[in-house]
């Protein structure tokens, strides 16, 4: 099947007063491979619901190729959905789960079951098709609805936070499983997940949300070290928020050093928050320095150190594991910024708050 391209223009939704899409654009390329992330409420899962016909928008259009389906109901959509749970039917074999909506669009029997036999093959589950779900672990029962999803032939793939109910091994192997899937079909899919890594690791681009709309969509590697805007900086991966001094010349002092403001900073003038990754900080060892290492943590090639500055803020410094060979907590070190552009923020800007995944 050709895969198709979506188009999502002018969404709006509301419950209430909450506004969980507004104003919503999301354009996906035919065959790519989009994940949203983004904080609780930012609208994610409503976006996806709208786009199956689960959810009726207030306004806006839905476009699948070259056709409005705004008003199309779900069962008319030619999607795919797998959801959070695995949902899959308790009396019926796996082969049979898979096989259900080809027997639902009257399909014949030794059809489906070849396709459906097909399917468990492409999910890596072929010899599992006379069991019952009770008799499959988690990651299988996942593996099922993957396939059941794909028995229709879709021109949608839809992924409601299919692994978050699996454990974090089983999580790994079924998400590169997915990408694998999907890129062998080229099948066009909208993946929601409240897990960063997930997202980076398997989407062609991650859209950010925030409060109904679009912050940034763009492929992980501009998202992850050109965020658009410091909402997009600070929810994902982790950023480090330091005091910093704007000037009108289009640079900012931050812990001694002038560095040239990024493109997507969204301050004036003045005191400001500085936002750098822990990767771009610097960090020698001085019996002069100003700052203490407090924590130490061993990551392999990398090593994390959490030092307290002289104001008394904390900071977080990635370094090679041989560059951190001898820096133990209660060592003074200096601690800098690298070399390039950095996010700049008000200082009053929006954080995300602690533990914040969603």
């Amino acid at each position: 099947m050709t895969a198709v391209g979506v188009r999502m223009l002018g969404m709006r939704r509301s419950f209430g007063a909450v506004h969980a899409l507004d104003g919503l654009d999301l354009v996906i390329e035919p065959g790519e491979f989009i994940a949203l992330l983004g904080p609780s409420g930012c609208g994610k899962t409503t976006a996806l619901r709208v786009l199956a016909g689960f959810e009726t928008a207030d306004a806006g259009t839905v476009w699948v190729g070259d056709k409005d389906i705004t008003g199309t109901p779900p069962n008319k959509r030619d999607m795919g959905m797998v959801f959070q749970a695995f949902s899959l039917f308790p009396n019926l074999t796996a082969a049979d789960n898979v096989a259900f909506g080809l027997r639902v669009r009257g399909v014949d029997s030794a059809a489906r079951r070849k396709r459906a036999a097909d399917l468990l093959e492409l999910v890596g589950l072929g010899h599992v098709g006379k069991r019952y779900p009770h008799q499959l672990s988690g990651g299988q029962q996942q593996r099922v609805a993957l396939a059941r999803a794909l028995a229709i032939e879709p021109r949608v793939l839809l992924l409601d936070e299919p692994l978050s109910a699996l454990d974090a091994q089983v999580r790994v192997q079924l998400r590169d499983e997915i990408r694998r899937i999907q890129q062998r079909l080229g099948i066009t899919t909208l993946f929601v997940t409240h897990d960063q890594g997930e997202a980076l690791s398997v989407a062609d681009r991650v859209g950010v949300m925030r409060a109904g709309r679009l912050e940034q969509l763009a492929d992980p590697d501009t998202l992850y070290h050109r965020p658009a805007t410091p909402f997009v900086g600070e929810f994902v991966g982790t950023m480090n928020r330091l005091p910093g001094v704007l000037g009108s010349d289009g640079t900012v002092r931050v812990l001694g050093a002038d560095r040239p403001v990024a493109e997507g900073s969204d301050a004036v003038p003045g005191e400001v928050a500085v936002l750098v990754r822990p990767e771009a900080m610097t960090l020698s060892a001085s019996e002069t320095g100003s700052a203490l290492v407090v924590v130490r943590t061993f990551h392999g090639a990398l090593t994390r150190l959490s030092v307290r500055l002289g104001d008394g803020d904390e900071a977080l410094v990635d370094l090679p594991s041989p560059a951190a060979a001898g820096i133990m907590p209660g060592d003074t070190v200096t601690v800098g910024v690298g070399e390039g552009p950095v996010l700049v923020a008000a200082t009053d800007a929006t954080r995300i708050p602690a533990g914040e995944t969603v």
